[in-house]
């Protein structure tokens, strides 16, 4: 997944960059020295830069206030113009002007919201995201901007490429905010639309707050290694685990021998902010389905639907049953073998596969009929080990350089700073910060947070991105490394695919920058990059063992990873198939539905129909952070698999395969860099070099034969 802010402004040349098959570094180096990146970027007319932190709560609330109050003069300045001087300049790329300048304060404010130390920065943080968001939500309804865009608009320019299209979804987000609307109605869908935006960031915070600790004995944890144990050890025979810290669940859902230590720490996760969640989620509910109602669509799923490649709720549904009918036989065949495998553990002949089970029996499978264990597996995957040894296959096939620097600010002492370079002419690209184990208050999962997004400035030169990665791997022990799961290692390659999607754009307005694709299509590059992390000859050039680096992972044992993957893959389906219907059909309830609707029980009603029956007393749909940011998009990720199996082909069928830089050159010129700037479905046909197909996917999902 990735993370960004959704400014809701109304307003959102590709300088394509092809490099040689083998690389030269420039002459001069690739500094570390953030002072001499910011040199070398002026020399070549373009501008890098990192987020002036704000280090206090009370800067963090006056930062944006300010600047509220200079594009509060912007947008008085845009409505003052008058019909017959309205250019594109002066309306069209002025809003994305704008957009971009909030978006400076708005991104880092929304970081430290996530990720602050101080619990009272993080509050201060909170609450001026809700004002920011509602105020922004105000945007659409200026009739004065309104007024001069549509003068604009009205005398037929002759536009082409980026300009053309930055203009068409301008008027297209009008439309979609209600500015057709008679100005009643159109003030009632204001007002909806600022109570969501309180609502959906409250619903969020609930989530990165939510904090629930478990005690345990050694004996209740049985099963968990050594390793994990010490580092959650609290006292004499006492282990403290947290639900809400993902490694710690996971960990425990995959190793723990007890049914009751898994049961217990399933059931507190998933009852996690349910008391202040589940009346707000309600609320959201109804507020979307009111909007959607006003605005003329169908249902929300419908009107968040129309900007992706889905193009309508009905059509994403549809791709979500196919799957699920699809994988049906499969489905039957796996849970057989794990009901199986339970029935002889627990010495119980009616024992059947419980939501708790899942994680286990599917590690028990893998380790039994396929003998992976994938914690002897972490040994060759130490933190620091893997991440520069993944740096090294990006900058391999990407043409780039990825170097350590030092960060004038760092929100946490293990926070770390990487500058990014073209390794061909030595450009800076963009800068990297890497915050990656947990800690209490900070954001709970993996994503990439954009900070400063690419653009072409006013004065022609190009403002080079800053990202940020937020990930929660593995905590190091006081004598030994952050080892990493195989999964881990897959999440890693997949979360720097996003930060490599911001950092590589070049369009010319920050609307299309990066990952401002369709929410259906931002999964489907990164998901392709896990395919990485499955190739002998790619781990070979960074796993070892920590411990005698002279051993790697044997290529039986990638074999029968393989294997246990493709023989546990409609387990993984069906749960994700779970989420996406329960998300869709929340999002697909009319306004009596939203009205008298219980989340709890339909989402646990489309759960037991697709995956396994929930547990009793949970309620997941309140600690379901996508219903607030990929609300009725959390189809996207199947939707995405099926694309980036068809790319991946592109990289299998080349002479080098993972490591074909022509192949990543392509993947670099016709997604990354150019973003949004034109239909993502030309640019996957680019680079493809032929429509897609969904074969490679349903091949992988063992529907149709290799």
């Amino acid at each position: 997944m990735f993370f960004r802010i959704a400014l809701i402004v109304t307003a959102g040349i590709l300088a394509a960059c092809s490099s040689p098959k083998t690389s030269r570094a420039p002459k001069a180096g690739f500094s570390g020295d953030w002072a001499e990146f910011e040199r070398l970027a002026k020399r070549n007319r373009t501008r890098v830069a990192l987020p002036p932190f704000e280090t206090t709560p009370q800067a963090s609330l006056d930062a944006v206030n300010a600047a509220i109050a200079a594009a509060d003069e912007r947008l008085d300045a845009i409505g003052k113009i008058k019909p017959s001087e309205a250019t594109f300049d002066n309306t069209i790329g002025a809003l994305d002007d704008l957009a971009f300048d909030l978006s400076l304060v708005a991104n880092r404010t929304y970081m430290l919201k996530e990720t602050s130390e101080n619990a009272e920065h993080r509050a201060q943080a909170t609450e001026a995201i809700k004002q920011f968001d509602e105020w922004a939500v105000g945007l659409d309804y200026r009739e004065d901007v309104y007024r001069v865009v549509k003068a604009y608009a009205d005398s037929s320019p002759r536009l082409s490429g980026e300009a053309k299209r930055l203009l068409e979804q301008t008027l297209r987000d009008y439309r979609r905010a209600g500015l057709h609307l008679a100005k009643a109605e159109r003030d009632e869908v204001e007002q909806l639309r600022k109570q969501l935006s309180a609502a959906t960031t409250e619903f969020s915070t609930n989530i990165t707050n939510a904090k629930k600790d478990l005690k345990f004995t050694q004996a209740q944890l049985e099963g968990l290694p050594e390793s994990f144990l010490e580092q959650v050890k609290t006292g004499d025979d006492e282990y403290t685990l947290q639900a809400n810290v993902t490694f710690h669940y996971l960990n425990v859902m995959r190793s723990a021998k007890p049914e009751a230590t898994r049961k217990r720490i399933s059931g507190e996760r998933k009852r996690l902010a349910r008391e202040k969640n589940i009346p707000l989620l309600k609320t959201v509910l109804q507020l979307r389905a009111n909007i959607a109602a006003k605005l003329g669509y169908k249902t929300w799923a419908d009107y968040k639907c129309e900007v992706k490649m889905a193009s309508d709720g009905t059509t994403a549904r549809e791709f979500l049953m196919n799957l699920k009918r699809g994988l049906e036989p499969k489905w039957q065949s796996e849970l057989g073998q794990f009901n199986t495998l339970k029935r002889r553990e627990t010495g119980d002949p009616d024992a059947t596969l419980k939501m708790w089970d899942a994680f286990y029996y599917m590690n028990l499978l893998k380790k039994e009929k396929y003998s992976v264990d994938t914690e002897q597996l972490r040994v060759f995957f130490p933190y620091e080990q893997t991440l520069h040894g993944m740096f090294r296959v990006y900058e391999r096939i990407f043409g780039l350089k990825i170097v350590a620097s030092t960060a004038p600010y760092k929100w946490n002492d293990q926070v770390t700073l990487h500058l990014v370079y073209d390794a061909v002419t030595g450009n800076p690209l963009g800068a990297l910060y890497l915050d990656m184990f947990p800690r209490d208050g900070k954001f709970n999962h993996f994503a990439m947070f954009p900070l400063i997004s690419g653009k072409r400035l006013p004065d022609g030169a190009y403002q080079r991105p800053t990202v940020a990665l937020i990930c929660n791997f593995p905590t190091p022990g006081n004598d030994k490394p952050s080892l990493l799961s195989h999964d881990n290692v897959e999440t890693l390659f997949h979360e720097f695919g996003h930060a490599l999607h911001g950092i590589l754009t070049q369009t010319k307005y920050t609307r299309f920058a990066g990952t401002s694709v369709p929410r259906d299509f931002v999964e489907a590059p990164s998901q392709m990059l896990e395919n990485w992390i499955w190739d002998k000859t790619v781990l070979d050039t960074f796993a070892a063992d920590y411990r005698d680096s002279s051993k790697k992972i044997p290529e039986a044992v990638i074999a029968k990873l393989k294997e246990a993957k493709k023989a546990t893959i409609a387990r993984h389906y069906r749960g994700q198939l779970s989420y996406g219907l329960v998300d869709l059909t929340l999002h697909s309830l009319t306004v009596d539905e939203a009205r008298i609707v219980d989340p709890i029980a339909l989402s646990n009603q489309i759960t037991e129909a697709v995956y396994l029956k929930p547990q009793e007393n949970t309620s997941f749909v309140g600690y379901f952070g996508h219903l607030m940011g990929y609300d009725a998009g959390y189809y996207g990720y199947a939707w995405a698999d099926s694309i980036s199996a068809d790319m991946a082909t592109v990289f299998e069928n080349a002479p080098d395969r993972y490591f074909d830089s022509t192949a990543g050159q392509r993947l670099r010129r016709e997604i990354y860099e150019v973003g949004d700037s034109r239909d993502v479905s030309e640019s996957i046909e680019k680079f493809l070099g032929r429509p897609r197909s969904l074969t490679p996917f349903l091949q992988d999902l063992g529907i149709l034969d290799e």
